[in-house]
């Protein structure tokens, strides 16, 4: 039976990252999101999450949560986001794609703002998970890393062949180690590098051939 508000309506998945189940994933997640916010120094970061949080980090950036079919925080906006091409290092994507919805929009937009070989990192939920038994319901998004490197390669980025498993197995707790591949971890990371796309060398144009019997001015 679908989770309820406590107006009675069915919740959102942004109410259930604010639950205690959710925001232990959050809280889990929160030492690898401040390591790759940190990871480009002198570089924009634009970080995307559930819901509103802080986190200590040493560069300077955009942090937005969901709010409806829109963001809030530091800017009120939905897509395509106010900012200007190729002019983000880092991507944090947080748990938002949105149910239902082809996220490879977002994932495209998010192409479109990071600098060449910029690095998108992409935190999801773990469809493998005993910990999926807490969100049953709640209308998320949870794919194995294969899918979702699919989707990141439609968009021009290139994903990463391992991904990071993180947060509690089954447990309401916060778990911030990391471990290689999701395991049986409530959520995973990735990380996709936005492509640079090669030099096409300039074909040599043919000499121009005179008119037989003719002679250079």
């Amino acid at each position: 039976m679908p989770a309820t508000s406590p107006a009675g309506q069915p919740g959102t998945p942004s109410d259930w990252f604010a639950s205690p189940q959710g925001r232990a994933v959050v809280e889990s997640e929160a030492v690898l999101v401040r390591r790759a916010l940190d990871e480009r120094p002198g570089r924009p970061w634009l970080w995307l999450a559930p819901v509103a949080q802080e986190t200590d980090t040493s560069g300077h950036g955009v942090r937005l949560h969901a709010r409806g079919q829109g963001w809030d925080g530091a800017l009120r906006c939905a897509l395509p986001l106010p900012l200007a091409n190729e002019s983000v290092g880092t991507i944090v994507l947080q748990h938002v794609a949105a149910p239902g919805e082809d996220p490879v929009a977002l994932f495209e937009e998010c192409a479109r703002l990071l600098i060449p070989g910029g690095r998108l990192w992409l935190f999801t939920l773990n469809p493998l998970s005993p910990y999926r038994w807490r969100w049953r319901g709640r209308g998320l998004r949870a794919s194995e890393p294969l899918t979702w490197r699919r989707r990141l390669r439609r968009a021009g980025l290139e994903p990463e062949p391992v991904s990071q498993g993180v947060g509690p197995g089954w447990e309401v707790a916060v778990r911030p180690g990391q471990r290689s591949g999701p395991g049986l971890c409530a959520a995973y990371a990735l990380c996709a590098e936005r492509r640079v796309a090669p030099l096409t060398p300039v074909a040599p144009r043919p000499a121009m051939r005179l008119p037989q019997g003719a002679a250079p001015a």
